[in-house]
């Protein structure tokens, strides 16, 4: 099976790059495994209190992503320099099945993806 994986780097609200992501990688499910990887202020896009009223909730796209096997994992830097704290992954404010881990996460990503998409400002 073919890897695809996705780098993110805006927040859910700035562009349309996080609703891009997930249509992407919603259609690569069907035949590819999918990573995605949460840098910068992308690591706000599973927080799980999120309300909007006028856009979709991205946050709830990304649970979805993940409760359909992608693995979604958020850089440990930029989520504790925007007040996100895990234990073992698990980060109580953020939607299950996204889990804050380490940079070398992407690392490994990239080693095994056949396909990268960036998308970033």
């Amino acid at each position: 099976m073919t890897t695809l994986t996705i780098i993110l780097t805006d927040g859910p609200y700035i562009s349309e790059y996080a609703e891009m992501a997930y249509k992407i990688a919603k259609a690569a499910l069907v035949h590819h495994k999918v990573n995605i990887f949460l840098y910068l202020d992308a690591v706000h896009i599973p927080k799980g209190s999120q309300n909007p009223v006028l856009f979709v909730n991205i946050g709830r796209l990304f649970e979805e992503l993940a409760s359909n096997g992608a693995t979604i994992r958020a850089c440990p830097r930029c989520a504790a320099a925007r007040g996100y704290q895990a234990t073992d992954g698990v980060c109580q404010e953020y939607l299950p099945g996204i889990r804050i881990t380490s940079l070398y996460d992407l690392a490994e990503m990239l080693k095994e993806s056949d396909k990268v998409i960036a998308l970033s400002k």
